[in-house]
């Protein structure tokens, strides 16, 4: 990867994600060309159709993201772009279609349409962030789907929750119940996912662990979540920036995510 492309790719991580950032520079240097590439695709995708009022235009800068995927896919030339080209590098066509799947997901942010159901809300966080999770933890190494997918699953939840009032505030409806009994179950089985895959750590080498190492504050903002779900709606799931930087260099340091 090109230094230019790098620091682009970093930037753009800082500024739209810097959560994940944070995660990303507690990393092995080695690692973080790998992660700053997906990670920055993630949120020019994720931004794309926040950036215009028009449906048409905002599908149509998905469909760039699509067809850039294609090519990469396709293994040909690659459209010359500060993401596009060194995400090139770092994944295989298998690892090109799942990112598809996560554009294709972004669609519902265009629209004002609720989800159908509870089906298909679990559908858009596995896409969303359970194939992003597996792209970015098997472009560092051995890892088992089921384990990242579930720890992704958790991952998704409490940042969906965390991104409720916004969501709301543009007229979307995030969520399929939005009753606080209801919310405060939908965490809960979240902690359970996040559970299990901590239990099955050793199925995730811990090169590729470090993708995981973006979902640090999972527990903590699904435990508030579970015991005041009124919070969620306020927007007060938040961590003292004390816990956070600590939290984050234990889990580096230790590997443990």
């Amino acid at each position: 990867m090109k230094e230019e492309d790098l620091n682009a790719c970093a930037e753009i991580v800082h500024r739209g994600d810097p959560d994940r950032f944070l995660a990303v520079m507690a990393a092995k240097p080695s690692a973080r060309e790998v992660l700053f590439s997906i990670f920055a695709f993630n949120v020019e995708v994720s931004r794309a159709p926040w950036v215009t009022q028009e449906t048409m235009i905002a599908e149509m800068r998905l469909q760039w993201w699509r067809d850039a995927l294609d090519e990469i896919a396709e293994g040909g030339a690659v459209r010359r772009h500060e993401v596009v080209t060194p995400l090139s590098e770092m994944i295989s066509a298998e690892e090109a279609r799942l990112l598809d799947a996560v554009v294709v997901a972004r669609r519902w942010d265009i629209y004002r349409d609720p989800f159908e159901d509870a089906a298909h809300f679990e559908a858009f966080i596995d896409q969303t962030s359970g194939n992003l999770l597996l792209v970015a933890a098997r472009a560092l190494g051995e890892a088992d789907e089921g384990v990242v997918r579930d720890f992704a699953y958790a991952s998704g939840i409490a940042n969906w929750l965390r991104a409720i009032p916004e969501l709301e505030a543009r007229g979307r409806v995030p969520l399929v119940d939005g009753r606080p009994e209801a919310v405060a179950a939908l965490a809960k089985g979240a902690l359970e996912r996040l559970k299990s895959a901590r239990a099955q750590r050793g199925r995730v080498s811990r090169v590729a662990g470090q993708a995981l190492l973006s979902g640090w504050q999972t527990a903590a903002v699904l435990k508030q979540a579970a015991a005041a779900p009124e919070r969620v709606a306020r927007g007060e799931l938040a961590i003292s920036e004390f816990a956070r930087k600590s939290s984050l260099m234990r889990r580096a340091l230790t590997g443990r995510w």
